[in-house]
């Protein structure tokens, strides 16, 4: 096998062709200011509209339901920061629940909030990375207006039951958001079906460019922006619109519609993993759930090994592990401790997250290597 082979597509994904060449013709031709009512600005504006119409399409949503941000951080912190200014400035109180195993871009604001004066409470999972339902019913106090969860884990994969938990705070009339950079692209992500009321789109993780996201908030929801200034995105993001990238996300959701029903990574992914039992057995361990998790992801264990020696050795693979080092010491991820993973197994997780791209020939080529490499140390 010549070349590199690339199974990080949770971290990031390549700009799909279509969408590389949608993106080129803005960049040379539609260079107006979407908000000047010209010749020139006309075509920006247009193109900004029919990107919003794609989003709103694979989300299952109204188009004026449909944000643009610069990615999935941006996101999350307007649904989560713009919900509590909203309630700060009116004096209300506020209180959230949420999950240990969130992404930096939920948890951090949050805690931002927690220091402003706000309330989070900060759930466990089980050993397969999920919430229970029954645990976020138990957690809501009279104050509580948020709950955020994601859709997917961007580590192990472990889909999350947000129906069941959307139709708790429905009874409440609680609000929910969702971050689900993982999960949009990949499964069907219908925001009538999951029952959110905010929920968070990063570009880079369909195929799309970096530095461009959306933000679904259902009509009726008020956030306090994050940026004052003119009135762009209907008063509710100020700034002047980035057209080329919004015209690549739009492109994105649009080429995600065949590609979510095709079922190629599934295959790919479950033939990578009875692989790796079948030569490893009790050595390698899955982490997350075994069924009701990601398509394209595959964590495990080498019980014994360090995910980040392993991965060195193999130079040309492109993935992801599940420790890193802190002051001379080796740690496993928060997700992987809050599943509660042992030790052995954890320092020696490995997340192979496969792309659109990836062939049978590449995984049959780590395989090989994974176990040649392995088996070398042990001896």
């Amino acid at each position: 096998m010549n070349g590199r082979i690339y199974l990080d597509c949770n971290a990031s994904t390549h700009v799909a062709p279509e969408v590389a060449l949608a993106m080129r013709q803005f960049v040379e031709e539609a260079y107006g200011n979407p908000s000047s009512l010209h010749w020139a600005g006309v075509p920006a504006r247009d193109a900004i509209d029919r990107s919003r119409s794609q989003v709103a399409a694979l989300l299952g949503c109204d188009a004026t339901e449909v944000i643009f941000t610069s990615g999935g951080t941006e996101s999350n912190n307007f649904a989560i920061k713009g919900l509590f200014l909203d309630r700060l400035l009116k004096g209300k109180p506020f209180h959230a629940i949420t999950s240990r195993i969130e992404h930096p871009a939920v948890l951090e604001p949050f805690r931002f909030i927690e220091s402003l004066g706000g309330a989070v409470t900060y759930l466990e999972v089980d050993q397969y990375g999920s919430i229970v339902p029954s645990a976020v019913q138990e957690a809501i106090r009279p104050d509580t207006v948020l709950i955020s969860i994601m859709h997917a884990n961007n580590e192990v994969g472990t889909i999350q039951p947000i129906e069941d938990i959307s139709d708790i705070a429905r009874k409440r009339k609680i609000i929910v958001h969702s971050d689900a950079a993982q999960t949009v692209g990949k499964i069907p992500v219908d925001v009538e079906s999951l029952g959110v009321d905010l929920l968070a789109v990063a570009g880079h993780k369909l195929y799309g460019p970096k530095g461009v996201g959306a933000l679904f908030v259902r009509d009726g929801i008020h956030l306090e922006p994050l940026l004052h200034g003119a009135g762009h995105e209907a008063g509710r993001r100020a700034g002047t619109e980035n057209v080329q990238q919004i015209v690549g996300l739009g492109a994105a959701c649009e080429l995600a519609h065949e590609w979510i029903q095709t079922g190629q990574m599934t295959a790919l992914r479950d033939y990578f993993w009875n692989s790796l039992h079948e030569c490893f057995g009790d050595k390698v361990e899955l982490l997350g759930h075994s069924e009701k998790r990601l398509p394209n992801t595959l964590n495990v264990g080498f019980r014994g090994q360090v995910g980040s020696e392993v991965l060195a050795r193999l130079p040309m693979v492109a993935a992801s592990t599940g420790s890193a080092c802190h002051a001379g010491s080796l740690q496993m991820s928060p997700v992987l401790a809050a599943m509660r993973v042992a030790k052995e197994v954890g320092l020696g997780a490995i997340r192979f997250s496969l792309g659109r791209t990836t062939t049978w020939a590449e995984i049959e080529w780590v395989l090989e290597a994974l176990k040649n490499q392995i088996q070398q140390k042990k001896s």
